[in-house]
This record gives C-alpha cells, sequence and structure tokens, in this order.
C-alpha cells in the first residue's frame, strides 16, 4: 500500500526546529526565516484554496528565483497540487510551449510574467491567474498526498526539439533529496550560494541558509561577479554550487584580484562539460577548496563526480581516442553502455538488454538507472519510449551521451548525434573542445561537417587573439581537417555554458 507522505513535510519539520535561523537571503539583502516563510507558505496555501487550487491541479509558476519563488512551490505543494516550473530565462515562445504541454488550471507570475499575457495565446487559455500579492488568509491544513502523487513538473532545455515535461512526484523528489543530501554533505550549519533552483529546496529541506546569486540566468554576460564576490563574503558563504560558467567567473575574478574567500569549503559544478583547462583555472583559484565536478542531466542527477584536481591530472590530450573522465559513478546509479543507435528500444527483451552491452573501453550510449532518475514524462508516450528503456522492473534513461567504462570509471565522448563517422572510428568534436581549449586564445572550439568537409569552428577569446597561429596550432591536431573558421558559437540558454549544437548546426 502507497504510504502518505507530502515533500513539504520536511521544511515545515526544519521551520519548526529552526524557526528564526535565515532560511533565503536574496539578491538585494531582504532575507526570511524558516519560521515567518512557514507562516507566508500556510497562507499562500490558504489564498490558493480560496481561489480554487485543489490536490492534483497543475499550476504553472513562472517567478524568479527569490522568496516569492520558494514560497508558492511550497505553497503549492502544501495545498497538494503540482507546481509547474518554467525557468526564469525562458523566452514567450518557450513559455507558450511549457503552458501548452502541461495543460495548466492556473498560472503564478509577477507583474513582467502577466504582461506576457498579451501575447501569448496559451496563458490566457489558463482560467485562473494569480500574482504573488495576496491579502492575509487564515491557514489551511496539509493537504494529504501520496509518494507516488506529481509534486512538480520541469522542463528539458529542448535542445533536441520540444521540451519535455519530466515529473517529480513526492517519493522521488525525497530519493533526490537524499542523494543530493549526501553528495552535498548538506547540513544546517551551511551556507549556500544557491544558482540552481533545485539546490534551494534541498536547503529548506535540510535546514541550510541559502544565499541567492546576485546574477541573471537570462543575461549571463552581464554578470557583475564583484557583487557575487561581495555577498560571498559578507555572508560567509560555505558552499557554492553553480554552472561551470559561474564558477569560471568567479574563479579568473579571484585570481585576478587575489581575492581571499576564508569561510569557503565546497564547490560544486555541473550542467555542462568542464574541461582540463577549467578544472586547472578551478584548482589555481580554489586551491585549498574541496572542488567537485558532477555529471548528469534533468533525468539523472547525480550520476557521477569527479574532484577538479583529479580532472587537471594526466595527459588526455595526447590522445584524441581518450574521452573527458567524469570520475566513478554514484553507489546508487546503476550505469551501462549499450550499442549507439536511434531506434525506440523501450520494449526490448533482458536478453537483448544484455547483448547491447559493451565491453569496457568500447564507445557507446550512457544509460543509468537509480531511485533518482526520472522514470515518467508528463503526457509524452513518445519521449517515454525514445528515451527509456524498461528491462525487469527498472526504468533506465538513456541520456544521448556517448562515452565508455574504463576500471569503474566513466569517461564522456559528447553527444551521440554530434559524433562524426570516420574512416575506422568516430571522430568526437567533444574531445576536440577539451583539446583546442588548451591552445591560447581560444575561447571554445568544436568540429562540424560541412559539405563533406571537416570544418574546426573556433571562438576567440578576444579580438587580438593570433589567428595564424591558432588555425596552424588546430590543423596540427592529429584530425583529418579540412578548414578552420573563426566564429561566435552559440551557447546553451540554461547555464550558459555547453554548446548549443542545435543552433549551429540549424543555422
Amino acid at each position: 500500500m502507497e504510504r502518505a507522505f507530502n515533500i513539504v513535510s520536511l521544511f515545515l519539520q526544519q521551520a519548526q526546529n529552526l524557526p528564526d535561523k535565515t532560511a533565503i537571503v536574496e539578491k538585494g539583502g531582504r532575507s526570511i526565516s524558516f519560521g515567518e516563510l512557514s507562516r507566508q507558505v500556510k497562507e499562500a496555501a490558504a489564498y490558493f484554496a480560496q481561489r480554487g487550487i485543489e490536490r492534483g491541479d497543475r499550476v504553472l509558476v513562472f517567478v524568479p528565483m527569490g522568496i516569492d519563488l520558494y514560497r508558492t512551490i511550497l505553497a503549492l505543494l502544501y495545498r497538494g497540487a503540482t507546481a509547474v516550473f518554467v525557468d526564469e530565462w525562458a523566452d514567450r515562445k518557450r513559455l507558450d510551449k511549457c503552458c501548452a504541454i502541461a495543460d495548466c488550471k492556473a498560472f503564478v507570475g509577477v507583474w513582467r510574467a502577466h504582461l506576457l499575457r498579451l501575447l501569448s495565446r496559451e496563458i490566457r487559455r489558463v482560467p485562473i491567474k494569480l500574482t504573488t500579492t495576496y491579502p492575509s488568509q487564515d491557514s489551511v491544513s496539509l493537504t494529504e498526498t501520496y509518494s507516488g502523487d506529481m509534486a512538480l513538473i520541469t522542463f528539458t532545455t529542448g535542445s533536441t526539439g520540444t521540451p519535455k515535461a519530466a515529473v517529480r512526484t513526492h517519493g522521488f523528489l525525497l530519493e533526490q533529496f537524499r542523494v543530493l543530501e549526501e553528495k552535498l554533505d548538506a547540513k544546517p550549519t551551511d551556507v549556500d550560494m544557491s544558482v540552481l533552483p533545485i539546490v534551494l529546496l534541498i536547503n529548506l529541506a535540510v535546514g541550510s541558509t541559502s544565499v541567492i546569486a546576485d546574477f541573471k540566468p537570462g543575461k549571463p554576460l552581464v554578470m557583475d561577479v564583484d557583487k557575487v564576490i561581495e555577498q560571498l563574503q559578507r555572508y560567509e558563504v560555505t558552499r557554492l554550487v553553480a554552472s561551470p560558467y559561474f564558477i569560471k567567473r568567479v574563479a579568473q575574478a579571484v585570481i585576478a584580484h587575489n581575492t581571499p574567500l576564508p569561510y569557503l569549503k565546497d564547490i560544486f559544478t555541473g550542467g555542462a562539460p568542464v574541461y582540463q583547462s577549467e578544472a586547472k583555472l578551478y584548482i589555481q583559484a580554489f586551491s585549498s577548496k574541496n572542488v567537485q565536478i558532477v555529471y548528469g542531466s534533468t533525468e539523472a542527477e547525480p550520476i557521477s563526480s569527479i574532484p577538479a584536481e583529479e580532472l587537471a591530472e594526466g595527459d588526455l590530450l595526447s590522445y584524441q581516442d581518450e574521452g573527458l573522465p567524469v570520475g566513478k559513478p554514484y553507489h546508487k546509479t546503476a550505469v551501462r553502455i549499450i550499442k549507439m543507435n536511434e531506434r525506440d528500444l523501450f520494449s526490448i527483451s533482458a536478453e537483448e538488454f544484455e547483448a547491447m552491452t559493451c565491453a569496457d573501453g568500447v564507445w557507446g550510449e550512457i544509460v543509468v538507472a537509480g531511485p533518482h532518475v526520472l522514470a515518467q514524462y508528463f503526457k509524452n508516450e513518445a519521449a517515454l519510449h525514445s528515451n527509456k528503456i524498461y528491462v525487469d522492473g527498472v526504468y533506465w534513461h538513456r541520456t544521448g551521451d556517448a562515452g565508455y567504462l574504463r576500471g569503474g570509471y566513466l569517461y564522456l565522448v559528447g553527444r551521440c548525434r554530434t559524433l562524426i563517422p570516420g574512416e575506422d572510428r568516430y571522430i568526437s568534436p567533444f574531445v576536440f573542445e577539451n583539446h583546442v581549449q588548451s591552445i591560447a586564445g581560444v575561447e571554445l572550439g568544436t568540429l562540424l561537417q560541412i559539405d563533406g568537409s571537416l570544418v574546426a569552428l573556433i571562438e576567440l577569446t578576444h579580438a587580438q587573439a593570433d589567428k595564424e597561429h591558432i588555425r596552424q596550432a588546430v590543423l596540427d591536431i592529429p584530425l583529418p581537417i579540412d578548414d578552420v573558421r573563426f566564429v561566435r558559437l552559440p551557447r546553451d540558454p540554461r547555464h550558459h555554458s555547453k554548446i548549443a549544437y542545435d543552433k549551429l548546426i540549424g543555422g
């Protein structure tokens, strides 16, 4: 029999134990305690009830990262509703897609989001429209939910097409909480700078203080790193969890100004590849700190991790067949490498699955399973069948990443769809990316097959970089490169840390 459980109960327990402890500090310095946030959550839940939000209703939430966002999400969970979370960097087109997929009963947004109603037919179709401000209400009791009830829907970036709506149940969020709590070694004494929204939910469940970085995810290039460092110092932040781009900018500033961050102990980064050159930068900037690089995806976080100093070691650049090490798989994550193919594998037999499994050192697609690996997409059978394998009662997630296992360690060689067939092996643009970042003056680079020619696309760190030297260094790499072109490479919208191949190929 399924047990009653509401994930918000973890936060409510911390609010009862630590009522006066600071829960969240916003960019401008506004803060709220666990006790006050609990009171506001219950008040917001009562308001939602009065406006007709019931258990099981889906509510689209388009609110920037801050106290209002977490009060809203916690209140919806308290009410037994499903919070449909849309990243604040989303444009109208993405918001429309997410709104259409989730088919929500209500919409909660700040004033900017409500202005989009003038342009968005999908938002106008939502029956109930709410803001983040409301009159005082009497509190309501916690709605009874079960482990299998939907709690949260988030969306993949949609880099391969329409965003997929990933379903997190109350039970799944508990498993993810346990995994990340262990991985981050999260505890109430932590002061965490939260850049990734899911991590702040973990902090609320464990009793940590969260400092929201003075950073606009939708405009990463205008990041004022001095403001971020001032926050790290003023609030005595002990842990930083952010994208590689964010960590890189902080590291560069720390080195440039010899900035002390004595309270900072742990740094975790993920969501995009971290190459050896960046790992070396991290070691230089944060020599006395625990810097961990986490590999995972929306559907499976974490899969594995590796200390920055371990990645920085070795001579990967000498071998074009050597993937990027991403560490040992997390002990609750089962990892296999299977032969690459694009067909639907959802219903294959256990015998077929075994036959597809690659030996150590052989490149293939990375597939993963575990209690923290998502098994559902909302109303999307096609996505389920193309992204999952169901064998012996276990859902395996197809990451779409190519890699291999060797000696218990996982190595990444890029996205399966970006591998370029060579004469006797695949050519990996991903491995090439790692290589070219070691060339002075190169910010980023990749390979693309254009009209039968292998073309290197290179983005420079600055306009004065020596193009001829860089061109020759690229052509000296032992690959059949026909041409070198200097371009601005598109980045992913979520983390601004990896090449957006869909835009590159489409353009």
